[in-house]
């Protein structure tokens, strides 16, 4: 079975593409990570990839507000073709993807967030969680469509909110989760045992031979 290509769009730290890359490096997942894209020039996620000895770039966003022109995502789609992706995964990217760029890559994009979506979508993600007072919250991979965390969800972790939790305690510990799910996620993608159906993502039972794009 080949290994799938997979493009990072991160705009922070970059923890969840450290761990995309060290399970990559250690083979638990049948996928190469081959650029990491930043609207960010100081993003630490551009420093993580050219220390890993992944090709980085850094795309003006031109503008503030939360979507990107559409210079910048043909820019962006340019860098992920001339690296022959199969999977665009976000990392902490804080823009929202325009249409022309999920057509593109139709069903090839997911995302990794903070919450038991769709609980909680959006900024703000563990404050909101204790302020309702819930008693899970956890973490979500989900492919992107038009919508804030609105596309259909591919795994899930659980995380019970403890007594005295913090934003920043809750947080951590979800985070190791992210890490352990976005990793599964992806190689259920390489594996190609992802259904849409609707809303509803199917996981097949046995693997393919074809990665997940040619299977959905």
């Amino acid at each position: 079975m080949r290994r799938i290509k997979v493009g990072i769009l991160a705009s922070g730290r970059g923890s969840n593409l450290q761990a995309l890359i060290t399970a990559s490096r250690d083979g638990k997942i049948d996928a190469d990570i081959a650029i990491v894209i930043s609207d960010r020039a100081d993003a630490v996620a551009l420093e993580r990839a050219r220390e890993a000895g992944v090709d980085a770039h850094y795309v003006d966003p031109h503008r503030k507000g939360p979507r990107l022109t559409e210079g910048s995502e043909s820019e962006i789609i340019r860098l992920l073709d001339e690296a022959e992706v199969d999977l665009v995964a976000l990392a902490g990217f804080m823009r929202i993807l325009g249409p022309r760029l999920l057509r593109h890559f139709s069903r090839r994009i997911i995302n990794i967030h903070p919450s038991l979506l769709p609980s909680f979508p959006g900024l703000h993600v563990q404050k909101k969680a204790l302020e309702y007072g819930v008693k899970y919250s956890g973490a979500t991979v989900h492919f992107v469509d038009e919508g804030v965390d609105t596309g259909p969800i591919i795994v899930q972790a659980a995380v019970p909110v403890l007594e005295g939790d913090t934003v920043e305690i809750l947080s951590e510990r979800i985070l190791g989760e992210e890490h352990r799910i976005y990793a599964e996620a992806v190689q259920l993608f390489a594996e190609g045992r992802l259904k849409i159906e609707g809303r509803v993502v199917h996981i097949l039972p046995e693997r393919r031979s074809d990665a997940g794009f040619d299977q959905l």
